[in-house]
């Protein structure tokens, strides 16, 4: 009787004393800084899910996400869903194990998402850049799949930079070197092909309603980041050259991969008719000037929340085949495209009822 009661105290002291290092680590998942320190305890990685969508038809607190001026746009249907990533950093061992074991997250080592050279404002600011760039594509790839022309203007100025002090935001660039241009690319193309140290003449527009037109010669500097790349300092978007302009209205969002589905919004406005067929589709992808979709990260989460919004048909960039082999849908379809002119295919094929092209 002493004996048995002596080992049930003993598995109760078992118990009660090996469960206090659980409550001790439980509380420490939770924490993220010893306290009275600045010592944190956060982990090293990051948690990627599906992230919102927007419909780049609809409006973003009062503006319509995608605003043209000076064309006459069509009514449009349906609805085109660019798609978005979450990310979570600075977790502790507690929630990145939560997110782990709890949702379909993925944790991926968190200089996948901040790289170590960069801080979280440089990464905010290289996504704006980024996303300013995939609007600046966007914009041309439309222009350029309606046939109409375009210009190359002057985003910002780098500070110390080759062009400081002799270009400005809002030139519009006609002329590199002599060469007429009309896109970043082709500006870029000819800074490339030289020197830094080397002179060349910079043709721009000066103005609003009563434009000036100046040639300017600029030593080039060099590219900090690729020695021996010669470089204005200048961040550039494109514009219509017929008085069109299109605004996005999307701030809070960085990266290029909004781009494709930019495109398919001007393009949808531009146009009689519902581009979709007044179906909901979701997607994602890079664009280029010329149009050709690029891959991006992440496709999983997006295909995920695309369907969690409700949407019928998913556009992927082909680049992406193998992640979407991998990714599950109940009752959306998604279909391969490799540029811009697929996407509008896919969609009025399955608009249509046909098959579409799939990874």
């Amino acid at each position: 009787m002493s004996q048995g009661l002596e080992a049930r105290n003993r598995r109760w002291s078992t118990l009660v004393w090996g469960s206090i290092p659980v409550v001790l680590l439980a509380g420490a998942l939770t924490v993220d800084h010893i306290p009275g320190t600045d010592i944190r305890l956060t982990v090293p990685y990051a948690a990627e899910g599906p992230g919102p969508t927007f419909d780049t038809l609809g409006e973003v607190d009062g503006e319509p996400v995608v605003d043209i001026e000076g064309a006459q746009t069509q009514d449009t249907g349906g609805q085109l869903n660019m798609t978005t990533v979450s990310v979570r950093t600075n977790m502790t061992l507690g929630q990145a194990l939560g997110r782990w074991i709890a949702t379909d997250d993925t944790i991926v080592p968190v200089e996948q998402i901040l790289p170590p050279d960069l801080d979280e404002d440089q990464v905010r600011e290289y996504n704006q850049q980024a996303f300013v760039a995939s609007e600046a594509s966007a914009t041309v790839a439309a222009m350029h799949y309606l046939g109409r022309p375009t210009t190359v203007v002057v985003h910002d100025v780098v500070d110390d930079a080759a062009s400081a002090d002799i270009l400005q935001p809002g030139d519009r660039i006609t002329a590199i070197a002599g060469r007429e241009v009309s896109t970043p690319d082709e500006v870029q193309d000819i800074v490339r092909a030289k020197q830094p140290g080397e002179t060349i003449e910079v043709t721009v527009e000066r103005g609003n309603s009563e434009r000036t037109e100046l040639t300017e010669p600029i030593e080039l500097g060099e590219n900090p980041h690729e020695k021996g790349q010669a470089m204005l300092g200048i961040l550039m978007t494109s514009e219509p050259a017929d008085g069109v302009t299109v605004n996005y209205n999307l701030n809070d969002v960085g990266g290029p991969s909004a781009g494709m589905m930019f495109s398919l919004a001007v393009i949808d406005k531009l146009t009689p008719g519902a581009l979709n067929g007044g179906t909901f589709v979701a997607g994602t992808g890079t664009i280029n000037e010329a149009g050709e979709v690029g891959a991006i990260g992440g496709i999983e989460h997006k295909i995920r929340g695309a369907e969690d919004a409700g949407a019928e048909l998913f556009l992927a960039p082909a680049g992406n085949c193998d992640a979407v082999k991998r990714a599950r849908t109940d009752h959306m379809t998604v279909a391969k495209v490799e540029t811009l002119t697929d996407a509008v295919q896919a969609m009025e094929d399955f608009a249509a009822g046909r098959d579409v092209p799939a990874c």
